[in-house]
């Protein structure tokens, strides 16, 4: 039975996030139902990350098992074309062919995401649900400084959601940097795998450094609680976009990383 890897592109605002669920509609169950009318198969997708309600993706990536050895184009457009039919906001960037030993989630061996500002006093219609709009200036190089406090292995129950189903706090960042172009703050952060809603409370609590009422100190002093009350102020869903996934060239596939939005 053929797998193929998906690269997915969505607007992540009208759904209930990736996973599916009863009450919702989601991008899980958007494709699912789009690989249904494209083969009349009911499959479960596979997928590296499940991002939460408004956040949205330029690389998620999901694998699937179909039946019929399809070629990878004939899957990328058909699947496209009943996306678009039924008005969903979801593109399949890429299809590969890929080995049976291929799994979306445990053979990723990092994760990359973005989270977008919009820093500036009038309001940014264009921007809306894209990025989260701060009106108050923000320092972005002392927020980036107090980010490096973060980066390395630790216990990061302060930055994660009480609903969090990881069996453990303790996990490895690899890069976490902020930067400014105009009016757009951007925060980056990689690592082979996040807690539930973990670089949300970065965001959050970075802003908080950018507009003065945090310092790095602070930051490094909420990490060190191991206590969820000590966080900053979690940032909404809507900045939010993953923005690729990595993969040993064993599984036959690579990082896909498109172009940042």
């Amino acid at each position: 039975m053929p797998r193929y890897k998906l690269t997915i592109e969505y607007d992540g605002t009208p759904y209930a996030g990736w996973q599916r669920q009863e009450n919702g509609h989601t991008v899980q169950a958007a494709i699912e139902q789009a690989i249904f009318k494209f083969c009349g198969e009911t499959i479960s997708l596979g997928a590296a990350g499940r991002t939460d309600s408004g956040v949205h993706a330029t690389a998620q990536v999901a694998h699937v098992d179909l039946t019929k050895d399809w070629s990878s184009s004939k899957v990328r457009e058909a699947l496209n074309a009943h996306l678009v039919i039924a008005g969903e906001t979801v593109g399949i960037i890429n299809v590969e062919l890929v080995g049976g030993n291929f799994d979306a989630r445990f053979s990723a061996t990092g994760r990359h995401y973005l989270y977008r500002i919009i820093n500036r006093r009038p309001p940014a219609p264009l921007e809306a649900h894209r990025a989260w709009w701060v009106k108050k200036p923000l320092d972005a190089d002392a927020m980036h400084d107090a980010a490096q406090r973060l980066i390395g292995t630790h216990d990061f129950t302060t930055f994660r959601a009480t609903q969090c189903q990881s069996k453990s706090p303790v996990k490895t960042l690899d890069h976490l940097s902020v930067s400014r172009n105009g009016e757009i703050i951007e925060i980056r952060a990689s690592a082979r795998s996040f807690l539930h809603n973990q670089i949300r409370s970065f965001a959050g609590t970075l802003n908080e450094v950018g507009c003065g009422r945090w310092d790095a100190d602070d930051v490094t002093a909420a990490l060190a609680a191991r206590d969820r009350k000590a966080c900053g102020p979690v940032a909404p869903p809507y900045g939010l976009y993953l923005i690729g996934v990595d993969y040993p060239i064993t599984t036959g596939s690579g990082r896909a990383m498109p172009s940042t939005p």
